[in-house]
């Protein structure tokens, strides 16, 4: 019969190794406890501020660049919003460890999304990448997910070609994984009809916002009534986005959501 010696106890296992076994039991399309965004980067006002003013200087940096550049200038409006795009990240983290790690997982969602949008290039409106978009928010925060999103827009328009609408889709995609990273979106889209659903409303957010564009680019200003035709015209192309969105989320939730999450509870970068 085993004997146990006084005093011993068995060894207590990290956060990491304790959490891995239930992700393999469960699932993490499932997992929307408690625990979902523990060692996530606390959410306090000055970070909620920072996603505030993010959004609100991309719109500035748009306007300017269709106002006072005449559209003329969009690869430099491309590369501010880049650049204002970090600094939220930057801010968030500040304090944090991991930073190489953090900048190394937004190159490798970057470039998934930027590789599934080419890979599915001759199909029209049918892309992976505000999916990827979507997960990057997730499982990686607000402030990825809009890092990933813009830019994977300018970088695919390497391939797709720059033009005006480039920084459009760079906040598109942006609001999209921002809006993917709230704390209450965080825990809710683990499950897959919540995701999915946000996925239908992905595609219509991602035409509308497009759409905008679309009418600045026909006439000089804004008529609400040419943007509700074009709206009325994109339809296909809608209906496209938010099928594709729903089809490719449900495809990665697992393969790409299981690893991020594991590298979250591992190593508490984002």
């Amino acid at each position: 019969m085993e004997r146990k010696l006084p005093g011993a106890e068995a060894p207590v296992r990290g956060k990491a190794e304790a959490a891995e076994p239930v992700l393999e039991r469960t699932g993490v399309a499932e997992d929307a406890g408690e625990n979902v965004l523990e060692n996530t980067a606390p959410y306090h006002f000055r970070r909620v501020l920072g996603w505030i003013c993010l959004v609100a200087g991309v719109i500035l940096l748009i306007a300017f660049g269709v106002r006072l550049l005449q559209d003329r200038k969009y690869n430099l409006v491309s590369v501010m919003i880049a650049f204002l795009a970090c600094v939220p990240f930057y801010f968030a983290y500040e304090k944090r460890e991991g930073s190489i790690r953090r900048m190394v997982m937004i190159a490798v969602m970057t470039a998934i999304a930027v590789l599934g949008r080419l890979l599915f290039g001759p199909i029209p409106a049918f892309k992976p990448v505000s999916a990827i978009v979507i997960l990057a928010g997730i499982y990686m925060g607000p402030e990825s997910g809009f890092l990933v999103g813009s830019l994977s827009a300018v970088v695919s328009n390497i391939f797709f070609g720059q033009g005006p609408w480039t920084p459009f889709q760079m906040l598109t995609w942006g609001i999209i994984g921002l809006l993917s990273g709230l704390p209450g979106m965080r825990i809710a889209l683990r499950k897959r009809l919540p995701l999915a659903i946000w996925g239908l409303l992905a595609g219509i957010l991602y035409s509308g916002i497009m759409d905008i564009w679309t009418v600045l680019s026909l006439i000089d200003g804004f008529e609400f009534k040419r943007y509700l035709l074009a709206l009325s015209t994109a339809v296909p192309y809608t209906v496209t986005y938010m099928v594709s969105n729903v089809v490719f989320l449900m495809l990665t939730i697992n393969p790409i959501g299981e690893k991020l999450q594991r590298i979250q509870v591992k190593h508490g970068i984002f």
